[in-house]
């Protein structure tokens, strides 16, 4: 029987209080449980462009700032980041996730910029995304700079194109590599000056540089710094020995977020030691982080529907689980979750509970991998209560297994600033000697 990774961790993490749920937060979802099943997501948007806010200041001015809307396409949270949030612009990978950022940025009076990158881009795709005025399109084999060849050609135009890069090996570590290893993801270095070569061969083409995505979930800043370091001086090096015009590097996202009492990334470290690079001249090097900017600004609320025991093991059964968030069940570590009780019961209908004991927050899919969280510490919790998960906000709705059985999908709504936010952004880290990365 497989489970997903978080099933293998057999310690026990202990549940958070209600009282860590802003006040108004409870409020509204006791309301929603009131009035009919509660299975979805409450955002915060200006969270998410205050934590945008927060690592445009830490970063020097030669860094372009993108979201990558595969973490989060909900539109008022690519509303609010769209405004004055220090963000450039965003990352796509899809038709739809195309029309969502330009309608958000269109919406807030700004220019369309946009990146594409994904494997496996059809030629429908490629053409949406010239048609849609992308940018920089991130080209991952010499299949698709053909076929994108193809479309500029007939559409009488030049696409910028940026090769996206797996390096033969990466001084990085996350939650998940995306580089230094064989993947679906970019070119291998070894074939890069072929790549090369073959893109300045194809009409329709501009090679204006690389991208390098290597990793997820990376907190230490310091390794984060030497890594962006690695890819300016790795694209500055090629870019001379291949012949290319090099204006742009794409160091890709990759910022981790703290998750159950995790050390943070330290965003003003990763600042100074970005003020002591200097890109070559002409270069605009593109940051696109996606969990790390939005994570924050969400919960996952999911009704508990039952609660039952079988060999030993306590089941708090929800509607939702990874119908509705599937995150949880794919990382190595128990996510925070809290109980928030609610009191409404059917009179004359038995109430199931657990007190003070480990559980496994499972789902109503017919899998045994519908397991939102396994073995978690709750003092208390009954059928009818609300199982709500924080830091939720980035990989939830759009990340979940919402057809598989064809129940309800998880809903999404907005829930207007349900605690304090600083709105203090601080300035950028005085800039510190620079280490010039010369081509």
């Amino acid at each position: 029987m497989l489970f997903p990774p978080s099933a293998a961790d057999t310690t026990c993490a202990q549940a958070l209080p209600a009282a860590a749920l802003p006040p108004s937060l409870r409020t509204e979802l006791l309301a929603r449980a009131r009035s009919g099943t509660v299975s979805g997501y409450l955002y915060d948007p200006q969270i998410a462009a205050d934590r945008a806010r927060t690592l445009r200041a830490a970063l020097p001015p030669w860094a372009s700032l993108f979201f990558a809307v595969k973490a989060n396409g909900f539109p008022a949270v690519l509303s609010a980041l769209a405004g004055p949030a220090g963000l450039d612009g965003f990352e796509v990978a899809s038709r739809a996730e195309v029309d969502l950022a330009r309608t958000a940025l269109l919406s807030a009076g700004r220019p369309p910029r946009l990146l594409a990158a994904g494997p496996a881009k059809t030629t429908g795709l490629l053409g949406a995304l010239l048609d849609a005025g992308t940018e920089v399109v991130h080209v991952e084999s010499p299949l698709e700079l053909a076929r994108l060849s193809a479309l500029a050609d007939e559409r009488g135009s030049t696409v910028r194109v940026g090769l996206r890069v797996n390096p033969a090996a990466v001084g990085v570590r996350g939650t998940l590599a995306m580089a230094g290893r064989p993947a679906p993801f970019g070119i291998p270095e070894a074939d890069v000056p072929e790549a090369v070569a073959l893109a300045r061969s194809l009409p329709g083409l501009d090679v204006v540089g690389f991208h390098v995505h290597a990793v997820c979930g990376n907190r230490d800043a310091g390794a984060h710094a030497a890594y962006i370091r690695w890819c300016l001086e790795w694209a500055a090096r090629t870019a001379r020995e291949c012949g290319v015009d090099l204006r742009w590097i794409d160091v890709g996202g990759g910022l981790g977020v703290a998750y159950g009492g995790q050390s943070p990334l330290d965003v003003e470290l990763l600042g100074d030691e970005l003020h002591r690079l200097s890109p070559p001249a002409g270069v605009e090097v593109a940051l696109e982080p996606g969990r790390w900017l939005v994570a924050d600004c969400g919960w996952y609320a999911a009704e508990v529907v039952d609660v039952k025991r079988s060999y030993g093991t306590t089941y708090v059964l929800v509607r939702g689980g990874i119908g509705g968030f599937a995150l949880p069940g794919t990382e190595d570590f128990p996510f925070p979750l809290t109980v928030l009780p609610v009191e409404d019961w059917p009179a004359g209908l038995p109430r199931p509970e657990a007190h003070r004991t480990a559980v496994t927050v499972a789902g109503e899919l017919c899998t045994s991998e519908d397991v939102l969280v396994r073995d978690v510490v709750v003092d208390r919790v009954r059928a009818g209560d609300l199982v709500v998960v924080p830091q939720a906000g980035a990989y939830g709705w759009e990340f979940a297994l919402q057809s598989f059985l064809g129940h309800p999908p998880a809903t999404r709504d907005v829930v207007a600033h349900p605690h304090p936010l600083p709105r203090s952004v601080p300035s950028a880290p005085a800039p510190a000697p620079a280490l010039e990365v010369v081509p």
